[in-house]
């Protein structure tokens, strides 16, 4: 199956949960390492003529910063990602991108699977078909999505 991860920059687990997907032989879409071999960041983007801090940018710097082709790109990326997958695994704790981005693939009707605590409760997880409370229990109802494809 085709996965994709949502999960944030600072999660230390991301990467452990991308590596154990791609163990059960799944092709997994990995933000931190795109296929395309650029990774995107804020700090990276020249706006007003000046690259830095973008929790210092005003709304017109960051409008600017969302048309920038380099962040057209790193989303066209992971867009493009979220469209082909079969299975949105969201890995939490998470923030507003990754959010947004398993809220889409819930709209869209893909095979969704939570995995973490949140920060705070939220009711809105049980938009997704499974809650796994470890990584034994997020395998386990990974493979049965699989046997539903």
């Amino acid at each position: 199956m085709n996965v994709y991860v949502a999960s944030s920059w600072r999660n230390t687990e991301q990467p452990a949960i991308v590596s154990i997907c791609r163990q059960l032989g799944h092709a997994v879409y990995d933000f931190k390492n795109p296929p395309s071999g650029t990774n995107f960041s804020w700090e990276s983007l020249n706006v007003g003529g000046v690259s830095g801090d973008p929790k210092s940018w005003d709304q017109e710097q960051y409008s600017e910063a969302l048309q920038n082709p380099i962040a057209v790109a790193g989303f066209l990326s992971d867009m493009n990602a979220l469209r082909d997958c079969d299975v949105c695994i969201l890995v939490l704790p998470a923030g507003v991108s990754a959010a947004l981005e398993f809220g889409w693939a819930c709209g869209a009707q893909k095979k969704t699977i939570v995995y973490g605590m949140p920060r705070e409760p939220d009711l809105m997880i049980k938009m997704s078909h499974y809650y796994a409370q470890s990584v034994a229990e997020m395998v386990g109802r990974l493979a049965f999505l699989e046997g539903e494809k």
